[in-house]
């Protein structure tokens, strides 16, 4: 579903319009009331609700459904202003930020596709890589984008990393010199060559220079000048107390056209009454309600890859006893993953894997110790430690509702073989903090990402704790961090690959932390309202990606 080119221009005049008068109200308000934070941007299309109900009958008699602005409809939450730097760190609200500004390089179901980068290519040596940037990009506020934006945004990210950006494009021991050849291109001289180079120009949103420069508290800008970037998007309301957002199709966008004209973020309590009662538009449904979503001139259905996951976590600093290996294998036979299946993810989901890539990464090794349920083995693990029945106790910290029903069924694995739970339950920004912090003993957390490229094993298993997602407090083994360090440095895919074999030996073997199920299941939605949904390869939510929303 699309607007004709017609009427979009239609529109946008009517927009140049309203938004002439929009800003005169503006004006008199401001003068009137002072200036205040407000709840909605005034972007270019902040007040288009109006605008975007004309239709244009002469051109479609009797065809509505073609007339009218496609509309979706999501479940909201608040995960922070869209900004690069006020954003949450969890996927809603980076995706979120990724509707509006852009990236060099995007991903389909299949790799990575051009984006702000049209092209680009890497030295026989692996130390030179050079960008051509798209041409005729304008940011939201008509200025054209160059090769100095993104020479910015590097220079920028170096100085104050954004939100949940941990990439290697701004570490110095990384890149060597960055370099203009021409307002579209530009070449990034590395150290050493990096296996992974594509991945990392995903990493950062690209920011205008000719806003952002001179900013140096990234976190104070949030009007609406905080949120003119290139992407197809742009934000014209946000409420952080409901969680609401809206974002409308920025005709003048250089890519793609947009198949879906206004995106809403509303609150629900219900995902699944909501979808039945057309308050949203897609939702994750549970496998034993599917059937009621069984019209499918109503409802489409797509398979969820098992790229989301959870995980339990082990902080070997604060309980020094889970430096003993055995004491981790005891913990890794005695928790049941397929009663965690059965019971909580109600059969959908996959037992996750010492080896820590999941089944449905493209590195999976199927062929490591399974650590199948064995409470004898876990009891003579503890007992060759040095631990008695019931000698052991931890405090498990985990977030809210699933979470505290997952740890209690963890508790019940756990007291089978004499170790001693106790569950602390807290709010997930509360939990994520804990965890960044070392603040915990054991900890259960859940996220995705775990399909992407492997080198995320080299963060995660780093000897420091850097975030509520990388490090594993006082863990250490050299021969890992130094093979973790070597695979990225292979240009040679099937050498690569062995070495990742290796290291998810090893890693089964040590098992720094548990993978406990990957998510599957289903999400359900309205095929009547909007059909254009896909998945990126190494993701599981289709509305996390900013191709799901654009004619393709």
């Amino acid at each position: 579903m699309q607007f004709i080119k017609k009427k979009r221009v239609l529109q946008q005049q009517m927009r140049v319009t309203a938004g002439l008068a929009v800003m005169g109200l503006m004006v008199m308000m401001l003068i009137l009331t002072g200036c205040s934070n407000s709840a909605s941007p005034a972007t270019p299309q902040a007040e288009s609700d109006r605008v975007m109900e004309v239709t244009d009958e002469e051109n479609h008699p009797g065809d509505e459904a073609s007339d009218e602005p496609v509309v979706v409809r999501l479940s909201g939450g608040d995960y922070g202003y869209p900004q690069p730097y006020t954003t949450h760190s969890r996927g809603p609200g980076r995706y979120k930020v990724n509707l509006i500004f852009d990236r060099l390089v995007e991903k389909d179901e299949n790799g990575f596709v051009p984006w702000l980068a049209r092209d680009w290519e890497i030295s026989e040596d692996g130390l030179l890589l050079t960008l051509y940037l798209q041409e005729n990009v304008i940011w939201h506020d008509g200025t054209p984008f160059t090769a100095d934006d993104v020479l910015f945004t590097l220079a920028y990210s170096k100085a104050f990393p954004p939100v949940g950006y941990g990439g290697l494009l701004t570490d110095d021991a990384f890149v060597e010199d960055v370099r203009k050849v021409d307002d579209h291109s530009l070449e990034i001289y590395l150290r050493e060559a990096y296996a992974n180079y594509t991945e990392e120009l995903t990493a950062l949103q690209i920011i205008p220079r000719h806003i952002w420069e001179g900013v140096t508290d990234p976190e104070s800008l949030t009007g609406s000048e905080g949120v003119i970037g290139t992407g197809p998007y742009q934000l014209t309301h946000y409420d952080a107390e409901h969680g609401t957002y809206r974002l409308e199709a920025f005709y003048d966008f250089w890519g793609p056209s947009q198949a879906v004209d206004v995106i809403e973020f509303v609150p629900v309590s219900d995902e699944v009454l909501a979808l039945e009662n057309g308050d949203i538009h897609l939702a994750s449904i549970p496998v034993d309600v599917i059937q009621r979503f069984s019209d499918e001139s109503v409802y489409g259905l797509i398979d969820v890859p098992g790229v989301w996951g959870y995980r339990l976590r082990m902080n070997l600093q604060q309980r020094p006893e889970l430096q003993q290996r055995e004491v981790r294998q005891a913990l890794a036979y005695a928790i049941d993953r397929q009663d965690l299946v059965d019971k909580i993810a109600r059969g959908a989901a996959l037992p996750g894997s010492m080896g820590i890539l999941p089944p449905d990464h493209r590195w999976y090794h199927p062929n490591l110790n399974p650590y199948a349920p064995d409470a004898e083995t876990a009891k003579a693990l503890l007992a060759s430690a040095g631990y008695e029945p019931g000698e052991l106790s931890f405090t498990l910290l985990t977030g809210q509702n699933q979470e505290v029903r997952m740890g209690e069924l963890i508790r019940e694995h756990l007291e089978a073989v004499g170790i001693t739970v106790v569950i602390q339950s807290v709010d997930s920004n509360t939990r994520d903090q804990r965890l960044a912090e070392g603040a915990y003993e054991i900890g259960l957390t859940g996220h995705g990402g775990w399909a992407r490229d492997a080198d995320y094993l080299r963060d995660r298993f780093a000897p420091a704790a850097f975030d509520w997602s990388d490090g594993v407090p006082g863990y250490e083994n050299e021969w890992l961090t130094a093979e973790l360090n070597r695979q990225i440095t292979i240009m040679d895919e099937q050498e690569r690959k062995a070495s990742i074999m290796a290291i998810q030996e090893a890693l089964a073997e040590d098992v720094p932390e548990i993978p406990l199920y990957f998510n599957t299941g289903s999400t359900v939605y309205r095929r009547d309202i909007y059909d254009g949904w896909m998945h990126i390869f190494d993701h599981h939510e289709v509305t996390h990606n900013k191709l799901s929303f654009l004619n393709r």
